[in-house]
Formats: structure tokens, sequence, C-alpha cells
């Protein structure tokens, strides 16, 4: 995917988001496992049946993009972006857990270490609470993992987890609207909590504009193990995209933002043209209150994994059972301690 050129100096005058419809577009999208997004494409028959195809694949991608008015005509231009989340919103499941499971495969931790982390998870899920405070904490507890180590071992280590794992995630829909929003000539940011050495490297491996994520201390080179600032995260992310429209010169008001999570109501509220991604169900609530688009790219009657859990538990209980499970049966086949 090629990288957009830089925008000219001149676009159209900014424009403010259509009044929106009383009920909620839904556009469902299936997209099976064995069918990963960065290969999923129309193969023609003979020419006798090639008219057929293109018009079925453009009656779909037709259908993909209706109803996102950021895309309309009018909204074309620089200064205008779209914000898409990472995690369940770009690609299936969580990136951290991605990175952590290359990072257990590589062995930097102990499964005593990975047990101790994911003891301080699950006193989030069985509190059922989630604050700013639960997230940095949640966030460092997983930084603790790269404590000394430098942010080229992390970046490299992003990209070859994005190889082995990322890339068979990725959601066809998202890549989709992320490519039609760069072809109206819109800047394109991933926003989120996963570290910011992850988002950047997704972003750059789709070509987008650039990732904005959670950012680790360093001192001398090495990670300290604390945060630099809050973790991108609910409230944070509109901070965060706010400052960047002011120094990219970028009209919120003609912004789209994509999430699935109902802790980006925030920021799907900041911007023009909110959409819902494989919407959570206050999320999905929300939107249809609302009137905004949805899309939702997950098999009929799969459940959300992280239904009825805080995200921020969701995420590092889901990393450390996974990765602390795996050590422990790789021990045990190999004849030895879990420790």
């Amino acid at each position: 995917m090629a990288t957009p050129e830089t925008p000219g100096p001149d676009g159209p005058d900014p424009v403010g988001p259509p009044a929106q419809d009383d009920a909620a577009q839904v556009v469902e999208v299936v997209q099976t496992p064995e069918a990963p997004a960065e290969i999923v494409e129309v193969l023609a028959p003979e020419d006798a049946e090639a008219d057929a195809v293109d018009e079925a694949e453009a009656t779909r991608h037709a259908s993909l993009l209706d109803g996102i008015h950021a895309l309309d005509e009018a909204n074309d231009g620089p200064g205008a972006a779209a914000f898409f989340d990472v995690d369940n919103t770009m690609i299936r499941g969580s990136s951290f857990a991605a990175l952590a499971k290359g990072m257990a495969d590589r062995d930097y931790f102990t499964t005593a270490e990975v047990l101790e982390f994911t003891w301080k998870q699950l006193k989030y899920v069985v509190s059922g609470k989630e604050s700013k405070e639960d997230m940095a904490q949640a966030t460092e507890n997983g930084l603790a993992f790269v404590k000394g180590r430098s942010p080229d071992e992390i970046r490299s280590l992003a990209t070859e987890v994005y190889d082995e794992t990322m890339v068979q995630r990725l959601w066809a829909g998202s890549l989709e609207l992320a490519e039609a929003h760069r072809e109206h000539g819109h800047e394109v940011w991933l926003v989120s909590a996963t570290p910011v050495e992850v988002a950047e490297e997704i972003a750059r491996r789709l070509g987008l504009t650039g990732g904005l994520g959670t950012v680790a201390e360093v001192v001398d080179g090495a990670y300290t193990g604390r945060l630099l600032g809050p973790p991108l995260h609910g409230a944070a992310k509109v901070d965060t995209i706010t400052r960047l429209a002011e120094e990219r010169g970028l009209d919120l008001a003609r912004c789209a933002a994509y999430s699935d999570s109902s802790n980006d109501i925030p920021m799907l509220s900041a911007v023009g043209f909110p959409v819902a991604v494989n919407p959570d169900g206050q999320l999905r609530a929300h939107a249809k209150a609302q009137g905004w688009p949805i899309r939702d790219y997950r098999l009929r009657g799969r459940e959300s994994v992280r239904k009825g859990v805080p995200a921020a538990a969701a995420a590092g209980a889901a990393v450390g059972v996974a990765v602390g499970v795996a050590k422990v049966a790789r021990a045990m086949r190999e004849g030895g301690s879990p420790a």
C-alpha cells in the first residue's frame, strides 16, 4: 500500500456533519478467519462473467462506504482526518496481547513474572471497576516486561509480530475505509492505548499517516517501566487528537473517528463523523440513539469476548492468562519446570 502524497495547500471549505438519520445504519460484513484481511480479493473468472463479478464487488464496496458522510465529495481534501482505534476496530483482538505472545515466545520473561502480572489484572476483573488509575496501573504492570530494554528492540519485535500474527487479524472493512479516506485526501491516524511503538508499526505497514499510542518513559536509551503521561485511553484520546488537530491544521468537524468501545465515546463525540465498528453493547446502543453509522465485521452470532468485563482488565488478564498458560504447557511438554 503506497504512502499517500502530502495534500496541497488549497482545499475545500470546511463542512460540518449532515443531519443524521433517525435510525443508525448498520452494515454487516462477514470476514472468516480462513480469509485473512490482506488477501481478501475478488478473483474474476473468464470474460463472460467478469462484468457480473465487477458489479457485485462494486455493490459490496458501495454498501460499506454508504452513510459514511466524511467520505462525501464535499469533504474532500486536506484539513480532514480519520482516527481509527486499533484493538477490535482495525484488527481482531488485542495488539498488546499479540506483542506479549511474541515476547513470551522469545523468553523475554518467566512464567512466575507472567503469573504475578495476571494476578494483578484479575483484581480488576473481580472488582468490575475501571478508571484512569486502573488503566494506568494495568499498563505499567505490562511495562514491567520491557523494563531495561531499548525502544529499538521493541520496534523490531513489533515488526516481527505484525508479520507473524497481526496481518492475519486485520479487518478488511476497516482497511477499505482507511484507504477510502486516503483517496479523499484525508490523513489517517491510529489512536490506541497500545504501546506507541506498536501503533506506529501498524500504521507504517498499512501506509497510514501515523500511529498514536501509550508512551513509556525512556532514560539512557532504556525503558524505565513507567509511563510518560497517562495511557492513551478514554478522555486522553480526545486531548491527543485535539492537540494533533491544532498542530496539523485539522478541523475536527470534518474528521471521522472509528472505534469498537464505549470507552471511546468521548473521542467519537469530538469529531463530526463518528462511526461504531464491531461495537460493544453500550456503544451499539449509544450509536443507535445518536444515529451514528455502525459497521460490524464479526461473524454473526459470535459474542464479544469482552462482554461484561472492564476493558482494562480484559486486556491485561487475557494477555497474562494466555501467555502464562502457554509457557506452563510448553514447560510441561519439555519435562521441565514452568518457572
